[in-house]
């Protein structure tokens, strides 16, 4: 069979880079240290690399939210490590009040000491984490939670509970609502005081005050407006469903306060006919509110025994609630433990996750350094013997045999 100068050349010459193209893809190779350098050098592997390598990075996003997690939650353990603190200051502070020997004045000392305790509460219940947010403010972290009008504080964040993906199946709570640590705090001898939905007026109720713990009830009560506003009868409707007889009625004047059955509340502002207010026992307290009515109990000159007597009910009922307080704190800390246990397991379980994943892509990508070298030496002794050929065969000539 003939073959012509020109297809000798065009074979030669694809030949040739052929072995070229082989010895640049092992190169490569070496260079990267990686067996598939693109997708065609191996679809099914590169495709499952691909998964892993994907795999792989959702890992390390959710070992970033574990640490976002764990420094959210160090902050919140060192605040209320604080306020487990306050909460035993204040009841060694009314330990000391319950002393006999104590006159008005020395109990007005305590009394003042207890208003610094309760402006570092709240200092602390607006505490702010490394960027400036609010801890206990819910989903409104970036508007301060508590406030404080007069004897007042006012929660103005939600019981929002912001939640953070730390493993492939586990969502976790990253704060906890100040609500749940200081608003809605189990409580002991409480009433809560409500206004009607229904009011026409623009009447508040202040919270209610203990006068004489001996006949307290533990019953409802409703405070109904008459008189076009101008009269009020207060009614036990746990005894008297149907309001048939009041257990105190009079002229109502804004702020002046209504007393019945060993209590008293004020009711302030333009009340209109037909509103209503209800007390009830209230199964939680407001920690700042308990604090105000101890510091008012402690202000309050005692000469009687019925003064003694209130003192000490006061005392005991304020110890009572801090005790609760102290322990809704402690249950919180319990549970913000818990979670940075559960992160510092969460770590290891991403971690082994995060070798495993690199060992397999590394089965699927990685190279064989000592064939890849091999390979080199042998696609490079190759196209050396092809060229040297090539130059040979095509200096192949019929003048060099003519004479």
């Amino acid at each position: 069979m003939r073959i012509s100068t020109s297809s000798l050349y065009q074979t030669s010459l694809a030949r040739l880079n052929d072995l070229q193209a082989k010895l640049a893809k092992v190169q490569e190779q070496l260079s990267t240290n990686r067996r598939i350098v693109s997708p065609s050098d191996d679809p099914v592997a590169a495709s499952r690399a691909l998964d892993l390598s994907q795999s792989k990075a959702v890992n390390a996003r959710l070992g970033q939210n574990r640490g976002d997690a764990r420094a959210a939650l160090q902050i919140e353990e060192s605040t209320l490590a604080g306020v487990t603190s306050l909460y035993q200051d204040i009841k060694t502070s009314i330990v000391q009040a319950g002393n006999g020997a104590l006159d008005n004045t020395q109990r007005q000392f305590i009394a003042t000491d207890l208003k610094n305790k309760l402006a570092d509460l709240i200092g602390k219940a607006n505490s702010r984490d490394g960027e400036g947010n609010y801890l206990f403010a819910g989903f409104q972290n970036t508007a301060q939670p508590f406030n404080q009008s007069g004897a007042t504080v006012q929660y103005a964040g939600d019981q929002g509970v912001r939640m953070l993906q730390v493993g492939q199946a586990r969502q976790m709570a990253i704060n906890d609502t100040g609500h749940a640590l200081f608003v809605d705090v189990p409580a002991t001898n409480a009433t809560r005081a409500i206004p009607a939905p229904t009011n026409a007026g623009t009447g508040t109720i202040g919270t209610p005050q203990v006068l004489d713990s001996t006949k307290l009830t533990g019953h409802t009560y409703a405070i109904d407006i008459g008189g076009g506003g101008t009269t009020y009868a207060v009614y036990d409707i746990t005894a008297d469903p149907t309001k048939t007889t009041s257990v105190a009625s009079g002229t109502y004047s804004s702020g002046a306060p209504i007393q019945f059955d060993g209590m008293q509340v004020a009711v302030t502002g333009a009340v209109a006919n037909n509103d209503s207010f209800t007390l009830q026992p209230a199964p939680t307290q407001d920690v700042f509110a308990t604090m105000q009515n101890l510091i008012d109990a402690l202000g309050k000159p005692v000469s009687t025994d019925a003064d003694k007597t209130m003192l000490q009910y006061n005392l005991t009922t304020a110890n009572d609630n801090i005790d609760k307080a102290l322990d809704n704190v402690l249950t919180v800390r319990a549970s913000v433990g818990s979670r940075l246990k559960e992160l510092d397991s969460l770590d290891s379980t991403g971690d082994d996750l995060d070798l495993q994943y690199e060992s397999a892509i590394e089965s699927l990508t990685g190279l064989d350094m000592a064939k890849a070298i091999t390979e080199l030496t042998l696609q490079k002794t190759s196209l050396e013997a092809a060229q040297q050929s090539f130059v040979k065969i095509s200096n192949l000539s019929l003048f060099n045999y003519i004479s």
